[in-house]
């Protein structure tokens, strides 16, 4: 016989088939999903200042070359053998200070040899105007004769010219013998001797030793005509020269303590790079420290490269707003401010001097401008934003300005 079925239990009341629970899950999933994609997305938060006008000095920066006032390469005028060297290399010597001296001997004695000449022709003159003066007065009487008076008189003047070159050649003589002592025609610091005593030094022999000026100092840069000319209009009106200062910044990054002036724009465009020569006159005054050998120091040396700043002497108001809020893209360089109805709007800008902390606004923006700085990433045009004061940052001195 066939096994019977077993008898079906019954379900408790209450009881859903699992099918119809994930069903009902999935439902409960939609419908707040809908709701979430109905409520509108927060607003990005971002932070702004207002633009206002600041005084910013105006500067342009500059590569130039620190170059002395007075510089002379002292040579030898003579021919001699060196005797002594009275200087130390690389110290500062004054004007008339005794740098070499040269072997005294053969000049002092072709001196005393041409003294020697020109004092007898001194005697043969004198006696040639006492024969002269006789042959006159004999003239005046019956024995006397033109003949004997113009031979004395000839002879007086040879004499008289030949004392004449005698003394020239005792002056030069002189000369040269001053010649063998050689001393600093400047105030300066002089660099290292090329000769050492015992040699033979002549005027062929070259620069013995440089001596450079130390205080005041020129630097000296070129210009592109198209800036001079924008230097031109910007200080011009306003006093040319004497409304720009000059600062350095030295080869180590520091800011040169000591300002200068400009006293020299060259007449003439350099062909090969379209530039034009400018001068300025910078103060050099001894450093409080010495150096170990006890030498005067200097912040500046002849032929150093330095950064060269223009800064006008006043202060110029510019709107101006933080440097964090400008960007760039290939169109222009652009800021985005909160309008009044809360949106984020871009603003193309025309950027003046600008430091690496505050940026100066030619055009694009007036003053009172909300001005996004903070939160930037995510800001889009049109985009409803919700502005709050930025964060203060710190305020560091710009060391200059630069276009």
């Amino acid at each position: 016989m066939p096994r019977s079925a077993p008898p079906l239990k019954a379900e408790p009341r209450g009881f859903r088939p699992k099918r119809a629970s994930r069903g009902l899950t999935l439902a409960a999933l939609l419908v707040v999903s809908a709701a979430s994609a109905q409520a509108p997305a927060p607003r990005p938060s971002v932070g702004v200042v207002r633009a206002e006008l600041k005084p910013i000095t105006q500067s342009s920066q500059f590569i130039g070359r620190i170059q002395a006032i007075d510089r002379v390469d002292i040579v030898a005028r003579v021919t001699a053998f060196l005797d002594a060297v009275d200087f130390r290399d690389g110290a500062e010597v004054k004007k008339g200070d005794v740098l070499y001296r040269l072997e005294r001997g053969p000049f002092e004695a072709d001196l005393a040899a041409k003294t020697a000449v020109a004092q007898q022709f001194e005697a043969e003159l004198q006696n040639a105007n006492i024969s002269l003066e006789r042959a006159q007065k004999l003239l005046q009487t019956q024995s006397g004769a033109q003949a004997t008076v113009d031979t004395a008189l000839a002879s007086q003047r040879s004499f008289a010219a030949q004392l004449a070159g005698a003394q020239a050649n005792v002056r030069q003589s002189q000369i040269n013998l001053d010649y063998t002592v050689i001393s600093s025609p400047i105030d300066g610091k002089i660099g290292r001797t090329a000769v050492t005593p015992g040699n033979v030094v002549t005027p062929s022999s070259g620069v013995l030793v440089t001596v450079v000026s130390q205080d005041p100092m020129y630097v000296v840069f070129p210009i592109a005509v198209r800036t001079l000319i924008s230097l031109r209009e910007r200080y011009a009106p306003i006093g040319g020269f004497h409304a720009i200062v000059i600062r350095l910044g030295l080869p180590d990054g520091r800011l040169y303590d000591q300002p200068g002036k400009m006293d020299f724009v060259d007449n003439t465009v350099q062909l090969a790079t379209d530039t034009v020569l400018v001068r300025a006159v910078m103060p050099n005054p001894p450093l409080a420290v010495k150096s170990t050998s006890g030498g005067t120091l200097r912040e500046l040396t002849d032929a150093e490269f330095v950064s060269v700043y223009l800064e006008g002497v006043k202060p110029v108001e510019f709107l101006a707003v933080p440097r964090a809020a400008i960007l760039s893209d290939q169109q222009s360089d652009f800021v985005y401010v909160v309008d009044a109805d809360g949106k984020a709007e871009r603003r193309d800008v025309k950027l003046g001097q600008s430091t690496p902390t505050t940026a100066a606004i030619e055009s694009g923006l007036k003053v009172g401008d909300l001005v996004i700085v903070e939160g930037l990433q995510r800001v889009r045009p049109g985009m409803a934003v919700e502005a709050s004061p930025a964060t203060p940052g710190p305020q560091a001195p710009d060391p200059g300005m630069a276009k």
